[in-house]
């Protein structure tokens, strides 16, 4: 992991991948089992009112149990007062829970998103430089955070269901996730797949 893993070494840190998702009410594509020539198909309007807004991170530290730690936020259409997506104090307040939680320092590894790189979370992230060290990925490399597995993974189950409220798709967003949580393996999988160890080869 280069300098991330040496970070994480030198601060015996926790090394933190983080990534956000959304879903609405129109179930993601997936496959499902059916008889020998009857396709399963689900109906939805399609119209459906509302989004739930993820935002979680997969967290590793050698000789600890891997974990995942996420916040959400459910919008419903027309509440002006509701949030539609998570802005940087979400963000901030995200990461205290994370430090609270799991109890040392941070080596954090996020994308480029604009909300990720301005003044204001600049500004955010310097005031927790104590406990905190970002590292930001290439642009266009999904395939290098654990956190793409974890979303692949909540869109796969997600696929054979089809909630008629965003108050139901929240339910059941939060179910899969918290299943997720105590998987270890599961989350020592989507480390893997993404190719980074600990150790140099």
């Amino acid at each position: 992991m280069g300098a991330r893993g040496k970070k994480v070494r030198e601060q015996d840190a926790w090394l933190v991948f983080e990534d956000e998702s959304g879903q609405a009410l129109r179930p993601p594509r997936a496959r499902t089992w059916s008889r020998i020539g009857v396709s399963p198909r689900v109906k939805v309007s399609g119209k459906g009112s509302g989004r739930v807004s993820v935002a979680g991170m997969v967290c590793a530290k050698p000789d600890e149990r891997s974990r995942l730690i996420y916040r959400m936020l459910v919008h419903h259409s027309g509440r002006r007062s509701e949030k539609g997506g998570f802005r940087e104090d979400d963000f901030a307040a995200l990461l205290d829970a994370a430090h609270q939680q799991l109890g040392g320092n941070i080596v954090l590894v996020w994308d480029n998103s604009t909300q990720h790189k301005d003044a204001l979370m600049r500004e955010l992230l310097a005031a927790r430089r104590r406990w905190l060290t970002v590292f930001r990925l290439p642009a266009y490399a999904p395939d290098l955070n654990p956190a793409e597995g974890v979303w692949a993974n909540l869109k796969h189950d997600l696929g054979n269901l089809a909630a008629c409220t965003v108050d139901a798709l929240a339910g059941l967003t939060r179910t899969r996730l918290k299943k997720m949580q105590y998987r270890p393996d599961l989350l020592d999988g989507f480390i893997a797949e993404t190719g980074l160890t600990w150790t140099p080869p």
